[in-house]
């Protein structure tokens, strides 16, 4: 490890830059902490958020923290006694920041990284809005949230009424009396329609596939099967898929009671949008005063692309958390890794390979 951090020509060496600050990278710099790596003099971690939480700090202050789904608590440090009727952005960033302080991890924040590329001596050049950091590994931990994904459709650009995305939704009251038509089969989806329907006028849902309800407990054996198979995907070099699509829409009381009362009836996707609603090649057609783009998101990678690691099917190939074509590079909280307890362990995993990495041992395969 470095004896200090070094300044030279604007540049500071440390031995690993950590992007984001959300659970991947609070885990991973929590492990580099444990593994006696010293804050700002071995590693720094990077957050273009304007404050501790990830992308907790940006849901809408109708998602409590009892109606949050397998939040699961950061290494070293429970999250206790939490108010279930206070909105999960509030509660999940205090938590995060008490976390940033108890273990000293010193986050740099808001920084934004606008690219990572080949530097000198086999170091990787990290460009961002706050300097340059040259280091010996990067460990990506910047989620998805900043990516929301905007499907394209004929006449999109005609609708005389309001699109919006999951990213910037306000809430149900922001619907009252309004007709509704929302995106996506997955669960910020359904966790929509289920808020909205008793504010709006009407509401519709509308999805790619038919929506697959997974009834009973989401146990460790279904949790390995999920993970596996979004594994072979990134290990394969194909973009990850979403959770639901490998699990199934978890079925609790408030889904049976929406879809016992036509909330969650679903309609096949339309093929066309117009000034006034939308419409189906059949003729069927729906007025609507909002579309809500519950679509989903895309990892934000695109600081990378100097590094050229992403393969002919659109993703990085990935051996673990080690991109498979630079060593050097750790991606945690992507793909297998996206979900809370997932990151906790890619943290680790890419620590334990980093310090092999400095050290001069053969990776692990």
């Amino acid at each position: 490890m470095n004896d200090i951090g070094v300044r030279d020509a604007g540049v500071t060496e440390v031995d690993v830059v950590v992007i984001g600050a959300g659970q991947a990278g609070l885990s991973s710099a929590y492990h580099l902490r444990r593994r006696g790596f010293e804050p700002e003099r071995d590693f720094v971690v990077l957050d273009h958020a304007p404050r501790p939480g990830g992308a907790w700090q940006f849901r809408w202050p109708s998602l409590t923290y009892g109606k949050v789904h397998g939040m699961h608590a950061l290494p070293g440090m429970e999250l206790t006694g939490a108010d279930p009727d206070r909105p999960s952005s509030e509660v999940i960033g205090e938590y995060f920041d008490r976390y940033e302080l108890r273990f000293d991890l010193r986050v740099r924040r808001p920084v934004d990284v606008h690219r990572v590329s080949e530097g000198t001596d086999g170091r990787l050049l990290v460009e961002t809005s706050a300097g340059v950091w040259s280091a010996r590994a990067l460990i990506n931990a910047t989620g998805t949230w900043d990516r929301p994904f905007w499907p394209r459709y004929p006449g999109q650009d005609t609708f005389r009424g309001r699109q919006l995305h999951t990213a910037i939704y306000p809430g149900p009251e922001a619907f009252r009396g309004q007709r509704v038509i929302v995106v996506g089969g997955g669960a910020s989806g359904t966790q929509h329609l289920m808020e909205i329907a008793p504010y709006a006028a009407d509401t519709w849902w509308v999805t790619r596939r038919p929506p697959v309800f997974a009834e009973g407990p989401f146990d460790e054996d279904r949790g390995r099967s999920a993970v596996a198979m979004v594994e072979e995907r990134v290990r394969q070099g194909l973009p990850p898929l979403s959770v639901v699509s490998v699990t199934g829409l978890p079925v609790n009381d408030a889904v049976r009671k929406a879809r016992e009362d036509g909330v969650l009836d679903r309609l096949p996707m339309f093929d066309r949008i117009t000034p006034t609603g939308v419409e189906w090649d059949d003729g069927r057609h729906v007025e609507a005063d909002v579309i809500l783009w519950a679509t989903g998101f895309r990892a934000a990678i695109e600081h990378l692309a100097p590094l050229r690691l992403r393969e002919p099917g659109g993703g990085i190939r990935m051996d673990g958390t080690r991109a498979a074509a630079d060593p050097r590079v750790h991606l945690v909280g992507y793909g297998p890794s996206a979900s809370t307890i997932g990151a906790n362990r890619a943290g680790r995993a890419a620590v334990r390979e980093i310090v092999r990495l400095l050290e001069g041992a053969p990776a692990v395969v």
